[in-house]
């Protein structure tokens, strides 16, 4: 075996060196007009006025500021192996909340915390405090934590109203959608007044709908408006695939602000009634009702004190009650259209009640009570 000194393998690498500088210079004869390859990073390009848009400097400053008003959450199950005892804690999905107060109330969604035993709430700074639940409202699809943090730690979101809001406002939803924390996505109020199931199958009323992008995780986060005030709590997306499809749900912060309160003093909503069991909508289109049929009065109830006429069996069969026809000159047609027109009301307020029995029709005063 023939051994190559080094001064052969230099002689060969210089070679190949010149060799490619032959070829380099052949290839640009051949192509006098190709460029430089650039051995410089490019220059920046500076802004013509070296600001940012009013707009973005405006949805910049509002996401600065109310950014650490807005909460994680984890909802957590505890398991315990029965071989073992071991105890473990299995996260079963996350969310995002709002700062309500620095006494440490924390607002979101039913559907966030219902799916575990046990909560843990991360700040923004990256701080986790175990959670309680103070209250929840699932037919309005509201819930209400506590944590036990510092008040310096805590802002609170300043409340807007949802009353007054115009199809076409600039809109910001801040939360933590597949986890991400954090995250920022503005749009537009795409819609007014929609309705929008609970997980109690009652409706909710007046829900902002938005084509800012919520996602999975978004789930009780704010919406706010270009002020950064609170608008909405971001509940619900269309979608036939679980992620954005530019169609989004907000519960109203008028609902809100008048739900958070009890659920704050009593743990749940102090629900509007008149104390009656209703037919279902089914039995009431199979008996050709176009009404929402009563069933039975709650003895010393509402309806029951305002004359109100329940479904009887008599010898000769079951005789209908009285079927509502209306509420305050709002006409009725079904359990919802119902439970959407007592929801207007407080208890102890005094609705018409407008019912049709045996061909005659009536309205009667109806004070409104408090129903589990």
């Amino acid at each position: 075996m023939v051994r190559e000194s080094p001064v052969t393998k230099l002689l060969a690498i210089l070679l190949l060196l010149v060799a490619g500088a032959l070829v380099f210079t052949v290839w640009q004869s051949r192509h006098p007009g190709a460029p430089a390859i650039p051995s410089e990073p490019r220059p920046i390009a500076q802004r013509p006025d070296d600001k940012l848009g009013a707009d973005e400097q405006a949805t910049i400053d509002v996401f600065s500021k109310f950014s650490r008003s807005v909460v994680h959450i984890t909802s957590l199950s505890t398991r315990t192996d029965r071989m073992t005892m071991d105890v473990t804690e299995i996260p079963n999905g996350t969310g995002s909340g709002l700062i309500w107060d620095q006494d440490g109330h924390i607002v979101t969604n039913f559907h966030v915390v219902s799916a575990g035993d046990r909560q843990s709430v991360t700040l923004n700074d990256g701080t986790q405090y175990p959670a309680t639940v103070v209250g929840v409202a699932p037919d309005k699809d509201l819930a209400v934590l506590h944590i036990d943090a510092p008040p310096q730690k805590l802002l609170p979101l300043p409340i807007g109203q949802s009353a007054n809001l115009k199809v076409g406002q600039k809109v910001l939803a801040i939360g933590n959608p597949f986890g991400l924390d954090q995250t920022l996505t503005t749009g537009v109020i795409s819609g007014l007044g929609r309705e929008i199931k609970s997980a109690t199958n009652r409706p909710i009323s007046d829900v902002i709908q938005t084509d800012a992008s919520i996602n999975p995780g978004n789930s009780g986060g704010p919406l706010l408006d270009s002020a950064g005030r609170l608008i909405g709590i971001n509940t619900a997306i269309f979608s036939p695939s679980g992620a954005n499809a530019g169609i989004g749900f907000a519960v109203p912060v008028d609902t809100v602000n008048n739900i958070v309160p009890q659920l704050l003093q009593h743990g749940k909503i102090v629900r509007p009634g008149i104390g009656i069991n209703i037919a279902s909508d089914p039995l009431a289109q199979k008996l050709d009702i176009d009404g929402v049929l009563i069933l039975q009065v709650t003895k010393d109830g509402a309806a029951e004190k305002a004359g109100l006429a329940a479904t009887r069996q008599t010898a000769d069969g079951w005789v209908l009650g009285d079927v509502i026809v209306a509420v305050d000159g709002a006409e009725i047609h079904k359990g919802s259209d119902l439970m959407r027109a007592l929801d207007q009301h407080k208890v102890g307020d005094v609705a018409e009640v407008t019912v049709l029995n045996a061909g005659q029709r009536r309205a009667v005063k109806v004070t409104v009570q408090s129903v589990n």
